[in-house]
């Protein structure tokens, strides 16, 4: 099969020379790798930064990986996208040389030592599902709410950094497809919750209960979109500097399926 544009077929796995690709062809290849950087600059950065630590979306110089281990891993998100999230497929943007480059460029980073943060993971454990409340939205594994986003592998996808400033400045950098649905009912009750649905006729939320509700105008004094963070951004001043390192070292245990690795 020559290299060209990804077909649209779930089940392919990239082929050249005859033989299935489960690594990428450019390893150790300076040129390849020194494209791949280019190509990531322009089309990645903007979400994973210039050195790809991260922002909106995952760090992706630690070494690791979310999606997976394996080089067609990478491939395979970068190429289909991963569904519900801002990721999107590049498979019909870009050659399969062309990515195969850019997990070559990424294969380059290791993990970085400089990136754990001193802390007692089990106290932090504890201000999570007690102090903190975090769990009140926030799954880890089997266990928590489902208001926030999973953090059952954070540790994997995101940087000290990350963590820290998601922890004390939750709405510094929202996605642009998260807000917040506020609606005033006819007898004056509030009703805020995570937008999953805005038009000029209804909007549909869910509320911090984990309930899906829906509400037409007509119904209601007002519907507002609100482009802020649910989540309180008053952890700096609840929790002392020692606590807030213990709950970040906590969140990097944060791996897998069963919460830590």
């Amino acid at each position: 099969m020559r290299w060209g544009v990804l077909p649209l077929v779930p089940a392919l796995v990239s082929v050249a020379y005859g033989q299935e690709l489960e690594s990428s062809p450019f390893h150790a290849d300076p040129a390849s790798i020194g494209v791949g950087k280019a190509s990531f600059r322009l089309r990645c950065s903007a979400c994973h930064g210039i050195h790809a630590e991260g922002g909106r979306g995952p760090a992706l110089n630690r070494g690791e990986f979310e999606a997976g281990e394996t080089d067609l891993d990478i491939y395979r998100v970068i190429a289909r996208g991963v569904p519900g999230t801002e990721m999107p497929a590049f498979g019909q943007r870009s050659t399969e040389e062309n990515i195969w480059r850019i997990v070559s460029f990424l294969r380059t980073f290791e993990a970085s030592a400089d990136d754990i943060v001193e802390g007692d993971p089990a106290r932090g454990e504890d201000i999570f599902w007690n102090r903190g409340g975090c769990g009140g939205c926030h799954r880890v594994g089997q266990r928590g709410g489902v208001f926030g986003p999973s953090l059952t592998r954070i540790g994997r996808s995101r940087s000290v950094a990350h963590l820290r400033e998601s922890l004390l400045n939750p709405g510094g950098d929202l996605p642009p497809d998260y807000y917040v649905v506020r609606v005033v009912t006819r007898q004056g009750k509030t009703v805020r919750g995570i937008g999953l649905g805005f038009d000029d006729f209804s909007a549909q939320l869910m509320d911090a209960a984990g309930k899906f509700r829906s509400f037409l105008r007509e119904e209601v004094q007002a519907i507002e979109r609100e482009f802020v963070s649910l989540m309180p951004d008053t952890y700096g001043e609840t929790l002392a500097e020692d606590e807030q390192r213990d709950l970040i070292a906590y969140m990097q245990t944060l791996r897998g399926e069963g919460g830590q690795r």
